[in-house]
């Protein structure tokens, strides 16, 4: 059984013991991406000597400040933020025999977030499934995902990518010692964790680091190397860097790194470039695509279980403050999907809240899943759900708005107090059927329960579940739109 002090490859750890689960936070999984080791690929932690105490989470990365509260206000109470960020969290029950591990990449559009956030709490999910749940950092916004490797071979880009990828491999080397099993090994992620989950899954480096994924609310999404290579010059140029004084990257205050990334904001913010820090194709780490690496077969043999919301672009699109017109919405779902023909998507959608929420749903979320699992199902088994439950007449509830289903899934609905809703016997039932199927694919690679016969999504059936009140199963949800945006992904 594991105890509560655990002996790592860097030194031994002291966690603590909360309602019958171990926890561990505030562990080094790389040494600190500062100085010279700025804007470079992780590096393995270093050993201490003597005992760490492991009851306090690391540093935040650094991040805007208005975004401090988060979903349901879960980022409050959070530690300060630091360059000195690579850090993991594990929560791990009582088990005799090893357990499966579940790693969880969190959202925030790559540039806020982190695994400390009281929403990915993995007590309960550990208590509940008998699983090890794992929360990692990894570097965000311009410290994370500038495309910088054509700039100088000491310099990497996906550098948040690789901070995942250094992660998984701390995981294989040490999770034994807290009740987990190497070989049994899930990662899930929501948003920009799912996007996340996208691209490990067609870098080689990831290979062979776990066996199943879950992408909440997201799948492919890359920025091209020219507009990441033109988003790099202009950082560089913000900072006065250039080839004769690179070195000067090591040595800027954070704050100046930042203020520089706030800046390519308000220079291309409105340019089409949707997401100015996420993924890049940079031909070594990623070396394609990852909806086109899925299609050739990178995640062969991967279970995959893939999901949306049935609502999600409402927690984008709140009020007419919210609206752009039909032109920039055009753009923004050309710039963010690919599609060439946008306008002639985007113009079957009207200019209003529920027009423009129901195209970014549409067309960003749902359309790439279903892509996305469709080119998997070729090579490894499938699972498709969607995600219905709401609360009628809530301000923010009142839809399956995007980041709804986490608290379902963790089973931490005390967070949805902070919008003041009182749990019903409906939503912990809710709650239940969900956390057991995701723990049932990360135990076994298949998320049926007793309560919940899944079928596996083809090519023909596109078996969907939809979790609400009651939980269904629906064969090609929405075909006719399914037919039209999957011809348009091909134009």
């Amino acid at each position: 059984m594991v105890s509560i002090r655990v002996s790592t490859k860097n030194g031994e750890l002291q966690g603590t013991e909360a309602d019958g689960i171990f926890s561990w936070k505030g562990i080094p999984f790389a040494q600190p991406p500062v100085g010279p080791l700025r804007f470079r690929a992780p590096q393995p932690p270093q050993a201490w000597e003597g005992i760490r105490d492991a009851s306090q989470f690391g540093p935040v990365c650094p991040q805007p400040q208005k975004s401090a509260e988060g979903i349901f206000g879960s980022r409050t109470g959070q530690p300060a933020p630091s360059e000195d960020c690579l850090y993991l969290n594990v929560w791990a029950p009582k088990a005799d025999a090893p357990c499966p591990v579940m790693v969880w990449i969190h959202g925030g559009t790559f540039v806020t977030g982190s695994g400390s956030m009281s929403l990915y709490n993995g007590t309960a999910l550990a208590n509940n499934g008998g699983v090890v749940v794992v929360t990692i950092n990894y570097r965000l916004g311009p410290f994370g995902f500038l495309h910088l490797s054509p700039f100088g071979e000491d310099l990497v880009s996906n550098a948040g990518l690789l901070d995942q990828i250094a992660a998984l491999q701390w995981v294989q080397e040490n999770i034994r010692e807290f009740g987990g099993d190497p070989d049994n090994v899930t990662i899930f992620g929501e948003s920009a964790g799912a996007m996340s989950i996208a691209a490990l899954l067609a870098m080689p480096a990831a290979r062979g680091l776990f066996r199943k994924a879950i992408l909440q609310s997201g799948a492919s999404q890359v920025l091209n190397p020219k507009d990441a290579t033109g988003l790099a010059a202009a950082f560089l140029h913000e900072l006065g860097v250039d080839a004769s004084s690179r070195e000067r990257l090591s040595t800027l205050p954070t704050e100046a790194i930042a203020a520089a990334g706030f800046k390519l904001y308000e220079k291309f913010g409105s340019s089409g470039v949707a997401m100015l820090f996420q993924p890049v194709v940079d031909g070594s780490s990623l070396p394609e695509e990852p909806q086109k690496a899925i299609e050739h077969g990178a995640a062969q043999d991967v279970a995959v279980m893939i999901g949306t919301n049935r609502d999600e672009g409402a927690y984008f699109v709140r009020g007419p403050e919210h609206l752009i017109s039909a032109e920039a919405a055009a753009q923004a779902i050309q710039a963010m999907t690919g599609i060439t023909h946008a306008a002639e998507l985007s113009g079957r959608y009207p200019v209003s809240v529920e027009g423009q929420a129901q195209l970014m749903t549409d067309l960003y979320f749902w359309r790439s899943a279903v892509q996305y699992a469709s080119g998997q199902a070729g090579y490894g088994p499938v699972w498709m759900y969607r995600f219905d439950w709401c609360m009628p007449g809530h301000p923010f509830l009142g839809k399956s708005v995007h980041g709804a289903e986490i608290a379902f899934v963790f089973d931490n609905q005390q967070q949805l107090k902070e919008l003041n809703i009182t749990l019903t016997e409906e939503m912990k039932r809710l709650s239940r059927w969900m956390q057991d199927a995701w723990v049932s694919f990360a135990s076994s690679g298949n998320p049926s329960t007793p309560e919940l016969d899944w079928p596996r999504y083809d090519l023909n059936e596109r078996a969907t579940v939809i979790f609400n009140c009651d939980t269904t199963v629906v064969r090609d949800p929405d075909a006719e739109k399914r037919v039209l945006f999957i011809a348009a992904a091909k134009n």
